[in-house]
């Protein structure tokens, strides 16, 4: 009998062994051409660059919605935000006079979804989540997390330097930065549990307003500002370059504990980035964070995966936030009822079968949106807006910044909407009705 429980613990052990870890680092804001490898000529991201020439870099990476809490939830459950409802950032925004009546929607996180975490909980993973959560008010504990730390239950931090005001995490030595603490609490994290499989959610605040960095970094980027056109504002420089700091030193401390080779790290954003007040620049795209356009849902996306991975790998296929889930449940030996689908033939070098892509955003935006739902199929990309029931179509192809609407009369239009349709009764997802208190100005 002993001779058969050592025999069972070593094969335990080894399948243990035999699974990969998970890092997902999730940046807030993050626009699709803040980062060097997309573009960026003026913020520095020497370290997120190498991360993606030592991996696989993906062209066209969308994010689930062009705001946070509904992407944050298509990263937990691998679902569209369409179907769970949470459909807006909690609690969103009220606009009582205007044409439309936003639907009831979902701002919680409900028990019943099986979260990307849980699942990896009951795979033997130990799970951690540190920094924005923005979900649900019982936090990421109550889905699946072992460890929470740094959520403050709010979208945005009071300061980027301790004090933090943040009731779930202790001030450091004033003047500390908050990305390099949620970094260090990180690496905490992994050397506690290097001896298991562990699941890491790294969600940044960074780089969300109010920006703010270390002054001396800042100063760097204001001095720069004298001598190129900047992308964005020096302190949204200084917050990015944070950022790549934390993915620099993550990286550094697997390589420390003998971790690189059975760790996959997974680098993305949760919608494009805020172009109000000049925050950042879309570079190449129309629009930003909370509109239907290119803009506001194209983010980084960046897979190392050592041994399924090839250095310097570029892919052109269009993938978005809900395949996360689902490629990170297949690398550990399970399923997801989930909308995305496995990356994995991709990121080996196969092919991927081809889909649309679909967003529905039934909500007023203070950037100036307005309700829309949208489909990419192909190269081809249309915006149904439902204020005036009217449809853009676009050709992304030959108008990558969506300035040449070819909607009227184009066979498109037509096929496209009928998909669309097809798609949101499908997810039972909540359409906007027209409000009855609306006084045409």
């Amino acid at each position: 009998m002993r001779i058969f429980l050592v025999f069972f613990t070593l094969i335990g052990i080894i399948h243990a062994a035999e699974k990969p870890n998970f890092i997902v680092i999730l940046i807030d804001d993050l626009g699709a051409t803040d980062i060097g490898c997309y573009g960026s000529k003026f913020y520095e991201t020497p370290h997120i660059d190498q991360l993606a020439e030592d991996g696989a870099r993906f062209k066209i990476g969308y994010s689930a919605c062009t705001v946070c809490s509904p992407t944050r939830s298509a990263i937990m459950t691998g679902k569209y935000p369409a179907r769970t409802h949470i459909t807006d950032w909690i609690p969103g925004e009220k606009h009582p006079q205007a044409k439309l009546l936003i639907p009831e929607w979902q701002q919680s996180l409900p028990d019943k979804e099986v979260t990307i975490a849980s699942l990896l909980k009951n795979q033997g993973y130990a799970t951690c989540a540190i920094g924005k959560w923005h979900l649900s008010p019982a936090g990421p504990t109550a889905h699946g997390f072992d460890v929470m730390i740094a959520d403050n239950h709010i979208g945005q931090p009071a300061s980027y330097l301790s004090p933090y005001k943040n009731p779930n995490l202790p001030d450091g030595p004033r003047g500390e930065e908050l990305t390099a603490r949620c970094t260090e609490e990180a690496l905490g994290f992994i050397e506690k549990n290097q001896s298991k499989p562990f699941f890491l959610y790294l969600a940044h605040f960074a780089v969300h307003t109010p920006l703010g960095g270390k002054p001396e970094v800042i100063d760097k980027y204001e001095k720069k500002a004298l001598t190129m056109k900047p992308q964005g504002k020096p302190a949204y420089a200084a917050m990015i370059e944070a950022v790549d700091d934390s993915v620099g030193r993550i990286r550094a401390g697997l390589e420390k504990m003998n971790l690189t080779k059975n760790t996959v790290i997974i680098f993305t954003g949760d919608n494009g980035g805020l172009i109000l007040r000049q925050t950042t620049t879309n570079l190449g795209m129309r629009s930003g964070k909370g509109d239907a356009y290119e803009g506001g849902v194209r983010v980084p996306f960046i897979v190392l995966w050592p041994g399924v991975t090839k250095a310097k790998t570029v892919i052109d296929v269009p993938v978005i936030t809900q395949d996360i889930p689902t490629t990170l449940a297949e690398a550990a030996g399970a399923s997801m009822h989930a909308d995305g689908i496995s990356l994995m033939p991709a990121l080996t070098g196969g092919t991927m079968a081809d889909r649309a892509l679909y967003w529905h955003y039934p909500h007023y935006h203070g950037g100036g949106a307005s309700p829309y739902s949208a489909i990419r199929d192909d190269h081809w990309k249309l915006v149904h807006f439902y204020e005036n029931d009217r449809d853009e179509l676009y050709n992304l192809a030959t108008d990558p910044e969506e300035k040449n609407d070819i909607a009227i009369g184009h066979e498109q239009t037509k096929k496209l909407r009928l998909k669309l349709d097809a798609w949101l009764k499908e997810t039972g997802a909540q359409i906007p009705q027209l409000n009855p208190k609306y006084q045409k100005k």
